[in-house]
């Protein structure tokens, strides 16, 4: 097994990884102080603030269903380093047209920001991945994509740390962000630098990829070829419902901390915070329990694991009392209940990085290196439409009356789908656990 964190120190996987990094601290600083300018700041209804929430993922995901199928096309036939560097120079261009929404406080221009980070996002999705199996040895395939997904997470952590702080108080009591402003048009700039750096990924060798034009036509066609396996499509079926819950809870984080628990900004932060810090480690600490092997056995029991603590944190919180001011972070965790439910949205997070990054590497080294891209698109197209599905369901239900607090019991509702595909993948895989378990003690009889 390589260790993942050396690779770090590889020109052919830094480059990469700084990109990611950069653009996942950068959607998250904009997105979060965004969400907290106009739900803090602006409005000031409930129903309000939680749909809100989700329109506004929705809006993020919608271009992933779009445009993921000639994205992938796209990387599939272009060299992906090039198309990493056009992309983060239009990074630049959107960024500065959220930082005016972000100064005169305008909703519709910052809603419209959010939309082309998501065409942003949608196009670089498929590259990202496709380009570690391209760039990294097998064994190293799995250590790559858990490090990626970490520092993804590092970066969401740290993105909503900084939108956070950034949103404070004027003179009059009025909430603003315009240093939020000048620092994503500055990191959308640092991540063009960075892509300069990444090696050349031409197309595989005998790859026929074309792009195709015809987005609609394109999801279709490419869809119905990914998904026609069987392995594949459980993987990506299972990535997707994972990603779903992931936007309804990330969604629901502004406020449920404020409704639901009479907690200010700052709390709602931390929720983001710990959601992404344990992603990261559940990320890491997967690769170091299958010892660099890309298996999908801890999947089903990651996926009951996430349904036990999203039904603790329920518990924990329906009969939350509130006080008259919103509590700080040291008033919410001095609660009796408040380290608790801080432990169970930690437990969430470690058991969906455990669950989430070994299904990537399978997708990733079960396909064709000429169809990597185009596999990981309609991973995304599945991705967005059930995260869409998610949204759409959240304000629904919101809509309805249910309040953000009891849709909980829906979203660990859904995990237990999440951990039923988890054990058809491994029963589908189960001959190639049986081989590698060979082989493994195979080579440990001739050492």
């Amino acid at each position: 097994m390589k260790t993942s964190i050396s690779l770090l120190s590889k020109r052919r996987f830094l480059p990469l990884f700084a990109v990611q990094f950069l653009g996942a601290f950068n959607d998250n600083l904009f997105r979060t102080a965004m969400v907290l300018l106009i739900i803090y700041g602006i409005y000031q209804d409930p129903t309000a603030e939680a749909t809100l929430s989700a329109v506004a993922g929705g809006l993020f995901i919608l271009p992933f269903f779009l445009f993921s199928a000639f994205a992938g096309s796209l990387a599939d036939s272009e060299d992906k380093a090039l198309l990493i560097r056009r992309i983060k120079t239009a990074e630049i261009v959107i960024m500065m047209t959220g930082a005016a929404g972000i100064y005169f406080q305008s909703v519709p221009l910052m809603l419209a920001t959010l939309t082309a980070t998501g065409v942003q996002s949608s196009f670089f999705g498929p590259i990202k991945y496709a380009i570690i199996p391209q760039h990294l040895e097998k064994d190293e395939v799995l250590g790559g994509t858990g490090v990626v997904q970490a520092g993804t997470y590092v970066a969401i952590l740290l993105g909503t740390l900084l939108g956070g702080a950034l949103v404070v108080g004027d003179a009059s009591g009025a909430l603003v962000a315009r240093d939020a402003a000048i620092g994503v048009v500055l990191v959308a700039t640092l991540g063009r630098i960075a892509a300069q750096f990444v090696p050349p990924a031409p197309p595989a060798a005998g790859s026929t990829a074309k792009p195709q034009w015809n987005i609609v036509a394109a999801s279709i066609r490419v869809t119905r070829e990914v998904m026609a396996h069987r392995r594949v499509r459980l993987a990506i079926m299972a990535i997707s419902l994972f990603w779903a819950l992931g936007a309804v809870l990330l969604a629901q984080f502004p406020p449920l901390v404020k409704n639901g628990l009479g907690a200010d900004q700052r709390v709602a932060t931390l929720f983001l915070a710990l959601f992404s810090i344990g992603v990261a480690v559940g990320s890491i600490a997967v690769n170091r329990l299958l010892r660099g092997h890309v298996s999908a056995r801890f999947a089903p029991w990651a996926a009951l694991g996430m349904g036990i603590a999203i039904m603790a944190l329920y518990l924990l919180i329906r009969n939350w009392e509130t006080a008259d001011n919103l509590y700080s972070i040291a008033e919410f965790l001095s609660q009796p209940k408040g380290d608790l439910i801080a432990l169970a949205l930690l437990a969430i997070a470690l058991m969906g990085g455990a669950f989430v990054v070994p299904l990537y590497a399978f997708v990733t080294t079960t396909v064709d290196k000429s169809a990597t891209a185009r596999t990981i698109a309609v991973n995304n197209i599945i991705n967005a439409g059930l995260m869409v599905a998610g949204s759409l369901i959240l304000t629904s239900v919101v809509q309805a009356g249910l309040t953000v607090v009891d849709s909980l019991v829906l979203v660990a509702a859904a995990t237990l789908v999440a951990s039923w595909l988890g054990f058809r993948l491994v029963k589908e895989t189960s001959g190639d656990e049986q081989a590698h378990e060979g082989e493994t003690a195979s080579e440990g009889h001739r050492e």
